[in-house]
């Protein structure tokens, strides 16, 4: 796992200061958006910030565990092994309540591209499940 400090470049490739951009969403502010959400859980995964994933996972996600310490064990072990190296945005839907983003990320072990539903619930976006392309 590549060490993030505030000073470093945000994993997001916004090419602002971590601590300027995600660092912001990862202490407690609310993202105003689904796509600034799904960059903010992309950065949570490259700094290892588990508490982030989990709390922005909608409970009716798949990717949502009963057993919170089989999930963060999990994704401890999928961030610490793992380097994610570029994030590419292909395509956001924006929406009042919904939105999609598809996206490229390109890790160590190879590239990935998803397309993500986010639901607003209570004025919070929350990641909810994979869309198949």
């Amino acid at each position: 796992m590549k060490k993030i400090g505030p000073n470093s470049d945000c994993p997001c490739g916004s090419r602002i200061k971590y601590k300027k951009c995600c660092q912001i969403y990862h202490k407690g502010a609310l993202a105003k958006s689904a796509l600034v959400l799904m960059k903010s859980r992309y950065s949570a995964y490259a700094t290892n910030n588990i508490k982030y994933i989990i709390k922005t996972t909608h409970k009716d996600s798949p990717h949502y565990y009963e057993d919170r310490e089989k999930w963060q064990s999990d994704l401890e072990e999928f961030c610490q092994t793992s380097q994610f190296l570029k994030l590419d945005i292909l395509e956001y839907i924006d929406g009042k309540d919904e939105a999609f983003v598809t996206f490229k990320a390109t890790l160590d072990r190879g590239e990935m591209v998803e397309k993500s539903r986010f639901v607003k619930v209570d004025n919070r976006w929350l990641y909810e499940s994979i869309v198949v392309i």
